[in-house]
């Protein structure tokens, strides 16, 4: 299933006035294929990634994540499809420092209501497909930061979701380890078959994407791959 972005327009309070974040923005990412979306900072990258993530509402336009029309849904709807549809990487990884990397990941399935075991088995899974089943056991402070990120990447996919969308995946990591954080997330995105979102500033990587598009002052432009 993909996702949808058609004429999305969305303004904030500034003032007297509004400030257009998203100007008639365009944007669909079908299955299997990561979509990554570069721009200067205030440029609109965010705000894209949180309608995407039906975390904010737009002003206009169509949002539709997996065949699922938004527009409608109430907010106990949208929590119900981000919790089974839609995973989201965060910048920064937040780990629970109490819990290892396998715990981190059955919590998300325990909000889903599967089974311990289910979970347990899952969990297991995705950690050995993100390089990190010797580390299933450790915690936070015992992983390093291409680590810790890999294990919030596998709890993204822990409900498996239909859309993928990643912030700034490489920002505090080093050109070695962003190199295989996006090498990982290119392969996970066709394996899996989830339409994939991934902003960032850095555009050292971009060549594992399969399109690049640039948001500028809130409009959005593909680019060429050469």
């Amino acid at each position: 299933m993909s996702l949808l972005l058609d004429h999305v327009t969305l303004t904030y309070p500034d003032g007297d006035g509004r400030l257009t974040a998203l100007d008639a923005v365009s944007l669909e990412v079908p299955a299997g294929s990561l979509a990554a979306v570069v721009g200067p900072s205030g440029s609109g990258k965010s705000s894209l990634l949180a309608v995407a993530a039906t975390l904010v509402t737009p002003d206009s336009g169509r949002v539709v994540v997996a065949g699922t029309e938004t527009s409608s849904l109430g907010p106990a709807q949208k929590a119900e499809l981000r919790r089974e549809t839609v995973g989201i990487v965060f910048q920064q990884p937040n780990l629970l420092p109490s819990l290892t990397a396998v715990e981190q990941l059955q919590v998300m399935a325990h909000l889903s209501g599967r089974t311990s075991r289910m979970a347990r088995e899952r969990a297991g899974e995705l950690l050995d497909a993100v390089g990190l089943a010797a580390q299933a056991h450790r915690r936070p402070h015992q992983l390093s930061g291409g680590q810790r990120q890999r294990v919030n990447i596998a709890r993204a996919l822990m409900n498996e979701p239909s859309v993928l969308l990643v912030d700034e995946p490489t920002s505090a990591l080093d050109h070695e380890r962003g190199a295989a954080v996006m090498e990982l997330l290119a392969g996970l995105t066709a394996e899996r078959g989830t339409a994939t979102v991934l902003v960032t500033h850095d555009r050292t990587h971009l060549d594992r994407a399969d399109r690049v598009v640039t948001v500028r002052d809130g409009r959005i432009t593909e680019e060429a791959r050469v």
